[in-house]
Parts: C-alpha cells; structure tokens; sequence
C-alpha cells in the first residue's frame, strides 16, 4: 500500500527545492562570493540570517537550532564585516534569481508566473506568531520579477514550516545534536550529515546516550519502535503546523499549484545532492 503524504508535505516538497537553488548552484555562490562572502558557510550564515539583521550568533543558534553553536560562532558576527545583511539580501535574491533563470529555461514564463502567483496567495495568509524566521522572511518587500517572486515566497514558506517543525521537536524534548542523531538512525549516514553542522564526536556519542536513555534509540544507535513513533508523532505535528496556511484554497487552486510547480520542482531538485541535509526524500 503506497505512503499516503500529508498534503503540506507534498507541497514542501514542491518549493523546498525552489529555495535550496541559493545553496547548492554556482549561481547562488558566486553572488554570494561577488558581495565578499568567500566560502560556503559564510554565504549561507549571512545569507539565510540577514533577514533577522545585523545579529550576533545568540538569535541564529537558537533559530536554525541543529547546528552547533561553535560553528555559528565561528561565523557570526564576524560576517557582517565583509557583508553587511543588505548586502547578503541582495546577493541571495540575485543568485537565487540567476540560478532559476538557467534551471528554468525550458519552463513557459506563464507557469513560473502562476506558481509565484499562488505561493504570494499562501503568504497573504501566512500566521507567523511564534515563527522568527519566517516572520523576518516575510516581513522583507516582495521583489519585482517573477523568479525573484517565486524564490522569495518559496523561502517564507519554507522558514514557516522550517520554524514549525523547531516547535515540534522542542514539544518532544529533543536538542539539536538529539535531532540529527536521530535523523541519522533513519535515513542519513552520520558521516554526511555530523560535519556539516559542527558538532563535535563526543557530543553526538552524548546525545546518543541521552537518545538510548528515553528509548529512542536501541543500544547499537538504531531506532526503536518507540523511536519511531515519536518521531512519526514530531512529523506529524510539524504537517499540522504547516497546513492551516492552505486551508483557504479550494481543491482545483491546489490541484493547478501542484501541476505548475512539479515541473519547477523537478529541474531544481537536479540541482541539490541526491543525499541531502534539508530532509527531502532521497527519491523525490
């Protein structure tokens, strides 16, 4: 029997890769590059935090939650010396933008018009309460242009959910580490997944311990059943979080933002690692 998706899943699935083009294409890096921000995790520290100002790594550290907060503080604020966040805004809007332009260019100008069309309808409805990312997101002026659009309400989208899912796994008692480890016990190796966000081997055998402690985790690292069920629960809750946004779009709304975002979804999707920190599925 097939998995049945919650539909706010299906459709993050759809404009999560749309964001992820500022990360992962030549485009987005050198734009970063180009505004003074040499290196991968300059660009993405100053670029994903900029919206939240000119911040030092308290705020972030708490906000992107599963990265170490050694590695924040190598990065913050000592970046707003070479770019400060208008900068970054500019740089991430301009590559995004660039990227979307190559990706897209077998795509008919109409669809990309209609999906930010629709995305800017689902902003126009967004709840931000208790979402910092998303609400600093939203609250920046909607650009011009249309792939412009569609990157910038694609990433407020996916902020909302983002900060959501954050809410879901404080309500279950997991940290940061704790949520990569167990991350990890699914569906990621820990050697992809434990570099990329700082932390160090003793405090990922420390939140293991914890993880077998409460029963997520069996005593070799892999999940057991109660593991799983949490973090069906943890999933779950994060769908609900992301679902009332929707509510107001009638069946065939949906029906035509899922038709003219696969397509958009597909190209950008060629674009990120088959294996993946950002939790889309390795098959999608």
């Amino acid at each position: 029997m097939p998995e049945v998706v919650h539909p706010a899943r299906a459709l993050w699935w759809l404009f999560e890769p749309i964001h992820a083009v500022t990360y992962f294409t030549p485009e987005g890096r050198e734009a970063f590059e180009s505004a003074g921000l040499r290196g991968f995790w300059r660009g993405y520290f100053a670029g994903r935090s900029a919206p939240l100002g000119q911040v030092d790594a308290t705020p972030v550290i708490a906000a992107f939650f599963n990265f170490a907060p050694v590695m924040v503080e190598r990065a913050l604020p000592a970046i707003w010396q070479s770019a400060g966040p208008d900068a970054a805004l500019k740089a991430r809007s301009a590559g995004a933008s660039a990227a979307l332009e190559r990706v897209l260019n077998t795509v008919e100008p109409e669809s990309i018009e209609r999906s930010a069309d629709l995305l800017e309808r689902a902003l126009d409805q967004l709840d931000c309460g208790g979402r910092v990312l998303a609400a600093a997101n939203a609250a920046l002026p909607r650009p011009e242009s249309h792939l412009a659009r569609l990157w910038h309400a694609a990433t407020v989208l996916r902020e909302h959910r983002g900060d959501g899912h954050v809410a879901a796994l404080v309500a279950e008692g997991l940290d940061g580490c704790e949520a990569l480890v167990v991350r990890c016990s699914l569906d990621i190796p820990r050697e992809t997944l434990q570099p990329i966000r700082g932390w160090s081997d003793q405090e990922w055998e420390a939140a293991t311990a914890r993880l077998v402690e409460r029963g997520w985790l069996h005593p070799d690292g892999t999940i057991s059943a109660e593991g799983r069920a949490r973090h069906a629960t943890l999933e779950a809750a994060t769908d609900l979080c992301a679902s009332r946004v929707w509510a107001g779009f009638q069946r065939r709304d949906l029906d035509q933002l899922v038709a003219v975002l696969r397509p958009i979804a597909t190209r950008c999707r060629a674009e990120l690692p088959t294996v993946n920190p950002i939790g889309l599925p390795t098959n999608g």
